[in-house]
């Protein structure tokens, strides 16, 4: 069964339709797709089309989403990065780590995200204007904030495990949802060999999950307009290693504190998603992108930073120091509700000697 697949990525953008085909035991519709940034929109992620409202199971198999995968995996490893540059874009505070010689060596960053569609937008991380598919934004945005972590990107098509590097810290970025329709359950969701291989790998604390929030300026695990859930999400809830990043509209400061952007997810009512939640800030006016998907590649970036200072700390180490050395003065109005443990802040989070 072929379902046409409509992602907006924006006022003044281009509409990209992606055939998706799916597998499925009845005539329920299965959508998957990145969180794709609005570019000079803050806009939220896609229009969702005819999803199917049957409660029956349902096969959200990646693997047959029609997209045609490049390599599965590409490993590029960054440690030869002589000096990094500083971009307006970025938290200030991330100079004093490179300078201090924290850059994510020893770390793998794995990008989960599309590398094959025909999708493609135009942004400006660095010193001009590129044009590049969803995963190329995101990767190149994860190795500017960790320089020297080794860059894996494996496509969301594939369907296949994700593989973990044999030594060193492991860091997944997930700028990507699997939404279904709410009448199904949790229980109801087949995954596919991809997304069971990194819920396990939050569930087991193997590595550090940077999960995108979703631009539905909902709460995380909650039904959008449409009545469509990020199930992906609701996997991750209580997991040990996964954080779900929302957006700031700008970088915080305490004389100058930020506002969660208008389109993220925020953390809601659930103790279990609040003390997993993080926000950085999304600075789309200088880059042209928006989306939490611009927002999971810098915790994933720092997450690697942290990791190249605490060596022998763990997944889940890592990510309970991101999570407990957050910022709450750095955001206008403070909410756990909304921003869960604040503004994430790497000059906090290397200040100790040593985590547990």
């Amino acid at each position: 069964m072929q379902t046409k697949l409509l992602l907006t990525v924006g006022a003044g953008a281009i509409a990209a339709v992606l055939s998706i085909s799916t597998a499925l035991p009845i005539s329920a519709e299965v959508l998957r797709f990145s969180n794709v940034s609005s570019m000079n929109s803050a806009a939220s992620d896609g229009g969702i089309k005819a999803l199917s409202t049957a409660a029956a199971p349902l096969s959200l198999a990646a693997g047959q989403n029609g997209l045609v995968p490049s390599a599965m995996l590409v490993i590029t490893p960054n440690a030869k990065v002589a000096q990094p540059t500083y971009q307006s874009w970025m938290s200030s505070e991330i100079t004093a780590a490179w300078a201090a010689g924290y850059r994510g060596q020893g770390a793998t960053i794995t990008l989960v995200d599309d590398y094959s569609s025909n999708s493609f937008f135009s942004g400006k991380l660095d010193n001009g204007v590129q044009t590049l598919r969803h995963g190329g934004w995101t990767r190149l945005e994860a190795s500017m904030i960790a320089p020297s972590a080794t860059i894996a990107a494996k496509d969301f098509g594939s369907g296949t495990k994700v593989a973990l590097a044999a030594n060193g810290l492991n860091v997944l970025n997930l700028s990507y949802g699997m939404y279904a329709s709410s009448n199904y359950r949790l229980g109801q969701i087949g995954w596919s060999a991809q997304e069971t291989s990194i819920i396990d790998y939050a569930r087991n604390g193997k590595a550090v999950i940077s999960k995108a929030a979703g631009n539905d300026a909902v709460a995380v695990g909650a039904a959008n307009s449409a009545q469509n859930i990020d199930f992906l999400d609701s996997a991750l809830i209580g997991t040990q290693s996964a954080i779900f990043v929302g957006a700031l509209s700008k970088n915080g400061t305490t004389a100058s504190p930020a506002s969660l952007a208008s389109y993220s997810n925020y953390a809601g009512s659930n103790v279990s998603v609040q003390s997993k939640f993080l926000v950085v800030g999304v600075e789309g006016s200088k880059t042209g992108l928006y989306g939490t998907s611009f927002a999971a590649p810098v915790i994933a970036g720092y997450a690697a930073v942290v990791g190249s200072k605490f060596t022998k700390a763990t997944p889940t180490q890592i990510a309970n120091q991101l999570l407990r050395t957050a910022r709450k003065d750095t955001i206008l109005g403070y909410d756990v509700t909304k921003h869960g443990q604040g503004e994430a802040s790497i000059a906090r989070a290397l200040a100790p000697v040593s985590i547990n």
